[in-house]
């Protein structure tokens, strides 16, 4: 592993002097240290210059590529979260820790690029990720999340059994670049449970943590009081006013330095909603105010890039879901698709680096083209196509009663409809379905929009109910809500029973299955599965768009891009080079609604109309 070495305007060690040799430090061993207010690496006074990326969220063709914008942005420390549900998606298989999976080597790999590493895991990480990043199988159990429940404590100790030792062997202590790990995640801002924040402490020091343990929490006496620890550093997260924050900690913890582990240089989309951006002007002068005075930070983030596949998050908002689009941009100063920024020059000056850049400003990007969109069969007998085990039982089975995670859930009953119109009721649907009367389409229902009107004949129909997941949600109270029909479905006052209900787990389809589904029949409605063909000479970045369609799935050569949907704002999905291969390329369309007729390649991101968005407290 190379040596790390930072430039003085980081270290600041040629002005400041060392601290003496008997000095407090957080464990005997810990590479970073404290006193008086402020942060020691190896005994030389040393700021913390980190930019958040997720190694689950940038393809790992291009993890070093990302790694080495960072430290050109003039950082010294690179962080991450871990996201449990990423590395064990199903209960009672182990972990894993290869490929895509593997955290050990991008850690490494960071180290191997002059950068420290600060490493989040958890368990629940927020993140705008999928269930705050628990897995969908624990949250579906009768256990109290983060808290000292021993039913979820236990969990996340096996959890932790596997992850820890992994990262211990790779701390500073060690040889490693791991220089800090942080405990749980913004928890003052969920709970109260103080013995469940210690428990969280000792189960990371007790696996072999060694190096500064820390917790992060926004900056208010309500969060304070609740997320931080005697004894350990506490961090605060925020996007604007760092000198309220900064007075508001320097009360209540005085020799403590000053460490912002978020600083929301950008923010993340609503689908439906705008695209979020914060002025260059206003991200550089709060950056300022939170670096000086010997102030530590993490820019949260420095590389946004893509929650691939159905991995994106959501809000809930007054009952109301708020699913979060594919890119996660966040206006970052390192752009989704690696490109520096304007917001990066800006940035990189204020940090005071002058070294050299190693990154070219953009990557290639393939040649704009518009493509035949190819429809190959409809959406009911696709999914059909795939085999899967159905449940049969008098309500419709939960998501996870299936054991699914992510995708749809196709529901089948065969109601009697009375002569003349009638009210087809879904009292809970989660998230959103679409309702089929013997083949013909129906109609969508959401919670917003709950009923739909069916007209009968007084014979037996068959009912058909396709639901799908926007996206569980990653923040507060409702972080584990289950997915499906959850309530009952009514024709008018009376119930409807005796369900088959089926997963489709789209996220886990093999490019075999994907071509059952392809394979299924003809195509007569608006609706199903669709392909178009990329011609490609060298593998490039591309952005795909589809005009005219109007909310589904994309796939490129069987990885599941993300979810397209003309409400916005997001408009093209990210297809990184490393997803595809010289020659022929297909790209899968799974369209829910209406299909369009062409597929777009774009030179640039259209992430929507922007809207100036800075978080306070």
């Amino acid at each position: 592993m190379s040596p790390i070495t930072y430039p003085p305007s980081v270290t600041e060690h040629i002005t400041e002097p060392r601290p003496p040799a008997d000095a407090p430090v957080t464990t005997p061993t810990a590479t970073l240290s404290w006193r008086d207010g402020r942060l020691y690496r190896n005994a030389v006074p040393h700021r913390i210059l980190s930019g958040a990326m997720h190694y689950f969220r940038v393809h790992p063709g291009l993890w070093r590529d990302r790694i080495r914008r960072i430290a050109d942005l003039g950082l010294n420390t690179v962080d991450t979260y871990v996201a449990w549900n990423f590395h064990q998606p199903r209960e009672g298989e182990p972990p894993s820790f290869d490929g895509w999976r593997d955290l050990e080597r991008f850690v490494r790999m960071a180290g191997e690029e002059g950068l420290d590493v600060v490493v989040r895991p958890g368990p629940y990480i927020c993140a705008e990720w999928s269930n705050g990043g628990l897995p969908s199988w624990l949250t579906a159990k009768d256990l109290t999340i983060r808290s000292s429940d021993p039913a979820f404590t236990s969990a996340v100790g096996h959890w932790f059994d596997e992850l820890i030792p992994r990262l211990a062997a790779l701390q500073a202590c060690e040889g490693g670049p791991v220089v800090a790990v942080q405990v749980e995640n913004e928890f003052g801002s969920y709970g109260d449970d103080h013995a469940y924040l210690r428990w969280s402490r000792a189960a990371l020091a007790e696996r072999g943590i060694r190096e500064l343990l820390f917790t992060a929490d926004g900056p208010t006496d309500l969060m304070l009081d609740s997320g931080t620890l005697p004894g350990t550093l506490a961090a605060a997260t925020l996007g604007s006013r760092p000198e309220v924050a900064r007075r508001l900690l320097a009360g209540r913890r005085p020799d403590e330095p000053f460490l912002v582990a978020e600083f929301w240089n950008g923010w993340f989309d609503h689908w439906g909603d705008h695209h979020h951006v914060r002025g260059v002007d206003s991200a550089v002068r709060t950056l300022r105010g939170i670096i000086a005075d010997h102030g530590s930070v993490s820019i949260y983030m420095a590389h946004g890039g893509t929650s691939f596949g159905l991995w994106a998050g959501a809000n809930e908002t007054e009952g109301r879901l708020e699913p979060i689009v594919t890119s996660y941009d966040s206006d970052a100063p390192i752009a989704e698709d690696g490109r520096l920024t304007p917001k990066f020059f800006a940035m990189r000056e204020a940090l005071g680096t002058d070294r050299p850049l190693r990154s070219p400003e953009r990557l290639p990007v393939l040649p704009p083209a518009r493509l035949p969109l190819v429809h190959r069969t409809d959406l009911l007998p696709a999914l059909a196509a795939v085999p899967a085990r159905s449940t049969a039982s008098p309500s419709p089975a939960t998501f996870e009663q299936l054991g699914l995670d992510a995708g749809m859930v196709r529901y089948v009953a065969h109601p009697r409809i009375p002569a003349g119109e009638h009210r087809l009721i879904f009292t809970d649907v989660r998230d959103r379905a679409l309702v089929f009367v013997d083949g013909a389409f129906l109609g969508v229902t959401d919670p917003g929009s709950p009923e739909l009107t069916v007209s009968g004949t007084g014979e037996i129909v068959r009912l058909e109910v396709v639901v799908e997941n926007l996206g569980r949600v990653n923040y507060g109270p409702r972080v584990g809500r289950h997915k499906g029909l959850l309530g009952p479905v009514l024709v008018d006052r009376r119930m409807v029973q005796g369900w088959q209900s089926t997963p489709v787990a789209l996220q886990e389809w093999s490019p075999a299955e994907l071509s059952q589904a392809l394979g299924a029949g003809p195509a007569t409605t608006s609706a199903g599965f669709a392909t178009a063909d990329i011609e490609v000479g060298t593998p490039a970045d591309t952005f795909l768009a589809l005009p005219g369609s109007a909310h589904g799935l994309v796939w490129v050569n069987g990885f599941l891009l993300g979810r397209h949907w003309e409400i916005g704002p997001q408009v093209t999905l990210y297809c990184p080079a490393p997803l595809l291969h010289a020659g022929r390329n297909t790209v899968t369309v799974l369209e829910l609604e209406r299909l369009g007729e062409t597929l777009e390649l774009r030179d640039r991101p259209e992430l929507g109309p922007p809207e100036e968005y800075v978080e306070e407290f």
